[in-house]
């Protein structure tokens, strides 16, 4: 057998494949496939006997980013730029630890068991992944498993706190003041009665990672302190998050009324959207990916004026 210089067994490169395989992998139809090649350049790029082209495994990451976007709202055209600019060549963005790699069903696992510094490290940020990628293929699905489950822990031991302890450790570590030129400011609220949702560190550990300067509001915040908030920060957009059908959005209508020129975005359920009180100022996002990028949108335009 052919080893490397460090006599580890040479890895056997992964094999091509056609498209109907992909189409499988994907759940999507094999159209579907052949559109995004054709509109947006997300097609094979190898070739087998006879010049059929074939998807290699770098081809199918970036098929995985378009149609985890694409699932998330995010229209068509922005998911393939995004696809093709992320760096998918070292694979999954899970990360592979001693124990080996890190997927929902290993965090589960570990969460179960009580093991507080297993999730820790199962769920540790590496310096090169990408934040959306690791909370909407890692984090979310975990939560998602966990909520499906019914448990007896003895006293002590919660599941869903050790995912929240490891995500908090996560992000903390991975978010870093960035020095230099003040950077554009997105508050992110959440609504009166409600208690503050891991999304709410995600969105704003996202939006870190991008450059911009989130900040989460704590505490009880009526409408006239989160004008005030507004002002003070100078903030480019404020994000509001409600998981109740009868979310309080007196904020957000009050921010809309005195600050018409700040752009918000209000995510709740859908049962609540009737409660968003939308104008040209007010928008309502129904994924956490496409909430990210309309605010980095206006955040780093705000940022280049």
């Amino acid at each position: 057998m052919a080893t490397r210089e460090d006599d580890e067994p040479a890895a056997a490169p992964t094999p091509a494949l056609a498209v109907a395989a992909v189409a499988r992998r994907l759940g999507v139809a094999p159209a579907t496939l052949r559109t995004w090649d054709r509109r947006y350049g997300l097609g094979p790029s190898e070739h087998s006997a006879g010049a059929h082209r074939r998807y290699s495994a770098v081809d199918v990451e970036r098929l995985l980013v378009m149609r985890r976007l694409t699932l998330d709202g995010v229209a068509p055209g922005e998911s393939a730029r995004i696809a093709l600019a992320t760096d998918v060549t070292a694979g999954p963005v899970t990360q592979v630890h001693g124990d080996g790699p890190t997927t929902p069903t290993s965090v589960v696992d570990a969460a179960l068991a009580g093991d507080v510094e297993g999730c820790a490290r199962l769920l540790a940020l590496d310096a090169g992944a990408d934040v959306v990628s690791w909370w909407t293929a890692l984090v979310e699905p975990a939560l998602a498993a966990l909520a499906r489950r019914t448990v007896v822990d003895p006293p002590g031991v919660d599941a869903t706190a050790a995912v929240h302890a490891g995500v908090l450790a996560a992000l903390r570590t991975r978010t870093v003041p960035i020095a230099g030129a003040r950077r554009p400011v997105v508050l992110v609220l959440v609504a009166p009665r409600e208690t503050r949702p891991l999304v709410a560190h995600a969105l704003a550990g996202a939006l870190a990672a991008e450059g911009v300067d989130a900040r989460i509001v704590g505490g009880p915040v009526g409408a006239h302190h989160a004008v005030e908030l507004a002002v003070m920060t100078r903030a480019r957009a404020v994000v509001t998050l409600g998981s109740r059908v009868d979310a309080d959005l007196e904020v957000v209508d009050r921010l809309a009324r005195e600050q018409p020129d700040l752009l918000q975005f209000v995510m709740v359920p859908d049962a609540a959207a009737g409660a968003v009180p939308l104008d040209r100022s007010v928008h309502r996002a129904r994924t956490f990916t496409g909430l990210l990028h309309e605010v980095l949108a206006v955040a780093t335009a705000g940022a280049a004026e």
